[in-house]
């Protein structure tokens, strides 16, 4: 069969799967909605948390950077792997001995504020939507491929399907789908590195495998740097980052996990303190399984890339390259008029998407504008390295088709668990909590259904016109929590004296310090052009990494703030001190 009917067949009874699963465990009040009830099972809890946690950018992203980037990509293996160690160990017990349904809903009784409460609503806000783009944006390139759509219609499947379940079932449905997505991700995402690990190295656990040597007696390293080299880039395990970047992108990776809402809220899924310590045991497992085979799918698949289009003729290449250029996310133009791919350094494979000249050249190929006046004849799109990789080594089409489904779980997941964190912001802890506390249950479920329809389109739309690829996306999020969310939840469990002005304070000034930096270097929103570069960086420190400035910026101004203003009142010490106490960590706790 070919690729098309696999994927179809395959997606379509996955979709079954997860829409079946929506309409068993519908939410039927709010405590479903937001919290499942509260009654998840800790192993159940882990394997939706790895879910939740492994999205696009887990899947299709990080391998697709490490792939092009080499050793100077290992930053977000290491900053979202390390992040997830920081957020068990240090945050989720206690934050699940708090016992409330958000992380706004934390802030704002830990603060005694409404103020507060709005803040982190605003963060949370802020922290969800740029996340979600690249979970849409995934979504989109795999549909256009593989279904032989637009990416933009891709994204409008991607969101009625993430819609019926996430609006039907809430956290509850969100939480059961989540955990066969697990399954179907990391089947996807194993099968076929096992394949091509035996293939390339006759060593079947990949993690071994990129470190081992092929049928030449050649280390699949030392290989991969032989052809970086020759052809003019840096080797593949050296790094052109600065240490500073490498630093503070790592820990702005670190310190944004801990603090992203929709980690966060699984722990309150369980029924005790406990549960929360074992799941987040489980979901740490389940999670490695995937980052440390991420480097090992990004090896085989540069060197793998590399041998099969570098120097070939355009009219004998395989058909695996025109049909990703139909997707516009390949590109290749004739610079030297020879019919031969050339695959050189140069702004085409530094990430920045190629201008499309209408119409197609002499050997067929898709245009693209010459105006960056470098050598490289070819523009891949990052985001595609995991999807492709198979095709490029020859594995069978159900393999192929296996792959677009995982990467469609592991987008959906996410997406799923940032939309319920849009809706329960806005439907908790801004309308019950501040704007209407007297409505009725039912009624604060139909707005949290409500909250979250307006949220799919506004994802819908920052999938179609995302600021970048899927991994550097959703890094953005990262920076925008760690500026905004960590130092509170932090202060607020370990400081007593920590009070309001100083907690709205350091939110307000790390968030906008970070959004600001974001909009005029990342984004170009603010300055003109020429000063949106590299060289103008502030430190040298990048916009993925200038979250963990914007966390220090947070810190400083909080604990500056509180030492000149009164202390907070004696029973918000009491509950401080509540939720650092072992003492009853087992047993239940109401919401």
């Amino acid at each position: 069969m070919s690729i098309q009917t696999w994927t179809f067949i395959i997606v379509g009874l996955t979709f079954a799967l997860y829409i079946g699963i929506a309409i068993w465990s519908r939410a039927k009040s709010t405590k479903d909605f937001y919290v499942a009830g509260g009654g998840v099972s800790p192993l159940a809890n882990g394997l939706a948390t790895a879910a939740d946690w492994m999205s696009a950018a887990s899947f299709l992203g990080m391998a697709g950077i490490i792939a092009f980037s080499g050793y100077d990509g290992s930053v977000y293996l290491m900053g979202w792997t390390g992040g997830y160690v920081l957020l068990a160990l240090l945050l989720a017990p206690y934050l699940r001995k708090f016992g409330k349904f958000t992380v706004p809903d934390f802030i704002g009784d830990r603060y005694y504020s409404n103020v507060a409460r709005s803040v982190a609503v605003i963060a949370a806000l802020f922290v969800s939507f740029t996340y979600v783009a690249g979970q849409m944006r995934g979504v989109g390139v795999v549909f256009s491929r593989f279904l032989d759509v637009e990416v933009n219609t891709g994204v409008y499947i991607g969101m009625a399907v993430v819609l019926f379940y996430a609006f039907l079932g809430g956290m509850k449905g969100i939480t059961y789908t989540q955990v066969a997505q697990y399954c179907v991700l990391i089947f996807a995402f194993m099968v076929p590195a096992i394949f091509i690990s035996l293939m390339a190295t006759g060593n079947p656990i990949p993690q071994l495998g990129f470190g081992s040597a092929g049928e030449d007696g050649v280390y699949l390293l030392d290989k991969l740097d032989g052809l970086m080299t020759e052809l003019g880039f840096t080797a593949y395990t050296d790094g052109s980052k600065s240490t500073i970047d490498v630093f503070f992108i790592t820990a702005a990776l670190m310190l944004g996990t801990a603090g992203l809402p929709h980690v966060i809220i699984r722990f309150f899924t369980v029924p005790k303190v406990s549960d929360a310590r074992k799941s987040a045991g489980y979901a740490l497992f389940f999670i490695a399984i995937l980052y440390t085979t991420a480097p090992a799918i990004a090896v085989f698949a540069r060197t793998n890339l590399m041998e099969t289009v570098q120097d070939q003729p355009y009219k004998e290449i395989p058909p695996w390259f025109t049909k990703w250029e139909n997707t516009g996310l390949i590109a290749w133009t004739d610079k030297d008029g020879d019919g031969k791919i050339q695959y050189l350094p140069g702004s085409a494979i530094d990430g920045k998407q190629p201008m499309f000249i209408q119409g197609n050249g002499a050997n067929g190929q898709r245009l693209i504008s010459n105006s960056s006046g470098n050598s490289n004849e070819l523009y891949i799109d990052r985001d595609i390295t995991v999807l492709a990789n198979p095709e490029i080594a020859g594995l069978p089409n159900w393999i192929i088709a296996l792959v677009a489904a995982g990467g469609l779980a592991a987008a959906l997941s996410t997406a799923a668990g940032l939309l319920l964190v849009i809706s329960t912001s806005i439907s908790h802890d801004l309308i019950k909590k501040q704007i209407a506390p007297k409505i009725s249950d039912r009624t604060e479920l139909a707005i949290a259904r409500f909250s979250a329809f307006l949220a799919v389109i506004v994802a819908g739309y920052f999938g179609i016109n995302p600021p970048g690829f899927v991994a550097s996306v959703v890094a953005l999020a990262f920076g925008l929590a760690a500026s905004s969310f960590f130092p509170a939840i932090v202060m607020g469990i370990f400081s007593k004296r920590m009070n309001r002005e100083g907690a709205i304070s350091g939110m307000v000034m790390g968030l906008g310090v970070t959004t600001y930096y974001i909009a005029r270097f990342k984004l170009g929103w603010i300055g003109d052009a020429e000063s949106n570069t590299e060289d103008k960086w502030w430190f040298g420190i990048s916009p993925e990494g200038f979250g963990t400035v914007g966390m220090i910026i947070n810190f400083i101004v909080a604990l500056a703030v509180s030492k000149f203003t009164p202390e907070p009142p004696l029973e918000v010490k009491e509950i401080v001190e509540n939720i650092r106490i072992p003492k009853g960590a087992g047993d239940a706790i109401e919401h």
